[in-house]
């Protein structure tokens, strides 16, 4: 299956420098079964804070959530954080909830699921535990591949074997990083609609690990939790919570300030406007304030400039002119970086021109200032 490239027209926002969809438990359950049933696309990512510390120093790691089709936030860091900048980001959707929520809901036709990956005999005892409990799915198979490179489970023979379960939902759990990189290189060649690496989903169906009760999810110490059941993660979690108590004080807060003093300002109501020069450096000049509230036409915009064809004489730079530029904000950050990746895609580089030094301290303080050219 050709996996479309994941759509500009959504309702994004960028949250501590990676871009998550504005969507709840409910609308994510929806947005799955959709897919599902239209046999469209749908490679689901669900960043956590680990996933945004590791990002930082792994470009591989971060291009797997831009091209996800879904981006949602599993982690109340991220919600807390979301909430301090004004971000409609209000709900936790965890994989392993949006997982629940699927298998519990009945159906006329079960999600058929295949479990990869996972320590030995947990897949297997994950597929076993699913068709004895499930109302909503089952499982068609399974493969536990154990600890080995991703190029010895990325063969024709493993992936046709996959195909041949004819899974709807394929439930990837070889660890985060090894996990995305898997299905980045393999999404394409694989049938099922929808794919996600779900860890610590796979060890909750197998009954290897039980999952913190709801009230230790809803106060953030989930973390806690899995400590007591899990002691190796201790680690993990005491680097990213280090990590995230330097990224509160010298990004999140100062940002918080710094937007709350800009709204007060005129530029920020600023019209928003766009217009392409078409030539052989193909400038793009922005204008006025690129809010959440007026990006229908910039992603509209952006959107058309991704299916133009491109020819032999065309740049291989599109130049975004900012001199005119005095706000932006979140949804704009998490545009802009969606419309990058799909550039890059197609063989060309986003390059930033004219860049005030009030813009580039928004993209500073959003974590995002060195995933552009700046000139």
């Amino acid at each position: 299956m050709n996996a479309d490239k994941p759509s500009l027209i959504r309702n994004t926002f960028c949250i501590l420098g990676l871009p998550f969809d504005v969507i709840d438990i409910d609308s994510s359950v929806g947005r799955i079964s959709s897919a599902i049933s239209l046999s469209e696309p749908c490679f689901l990512s669900t960043p956590n804070l680990n996933f945004v510390i590791s990002t930082l120093s792994d470009i591989g790691f971060y291009n797997s959530v831009i091209d996800s089709d879904l981006s949602v936030a599993d982690g109340m860091p991220l919600i807390w954080v979301a909430k301090l900048l004004g971000i409609p980001v209000h709900e936790r959707v965890a994989g392993s909830t949006l997982f629940d929520e699927l298998s519990k809901r009945p159906c006329e036709e079960k999600i058929k699921v295949y479990f990869f990956g996972g320590q030995e005999g947990v897949a297997e005892r994950a597929h076993e535990e699913l068709n004895k409990t499930s109302i909503g799915m089952v499982s068609c198979g399974f493969y536990g591949p154990g600890f080995v490179p991703v190029g010895e489970i990325s063969t024709a023979d493993i992936i046709d074997e996959i195909n041949h379960a004819n899974p709807d939902f394929i439930v990837v759990a070889l660890g985060a990083k090894k996990g995305q990189q898997w299905i980045q290189r393999n999404r394409e060649q694989l049938n099922a609609p929808v794919i996600s690496h779900l860890g610590a989903v796979i060890n909750f169906v197998a009954g290897s690990i039980e999952r913190a009760p709801v009230m230790w999810q809803r106060l953030g110490i989930e973390w806690l939790w899995r400590i007591k059941q899990e002691p190796p993660l201790w680690k993990r979690y005491l680097q990213d919570g280090i990590a995230f108590t330097g990224l509160l004080f010298t990004k999140v807060l100062p940002l918080v300030a710094y937007d709350r003093f800009l709204k007060r300002k005129d530029c920020y109501n600023l019209v928003a406007y766009i217009e392409w020069h078409a030539s052989d450096e193909n400038v793009v000049t922005l204008d006025g304030s690129l809010k959440n509230e007026q990006l229908t036409q910039v992603k509209e915009f952006f959107s058309s400039i991704i299916t133009q064809s491109i020819s032999e004489e065309t740049s291989d730079k599109m130049m975004f002119d900012f001199s005119k530029v005095r706000y932006i904000d979140g949804a704009f950050i998490a545009t802009m970086m969606l419309f990058q990746r799909q550039l890059e895609i197609k063989g060309r580089r986003l390059v930033l021109l004219n860049v005030s030094s009030r813009i580039k301290r928004i993209l500073t303080l959003n974590n995002v200032r060195q995933r552009f050219v700046i000139e």
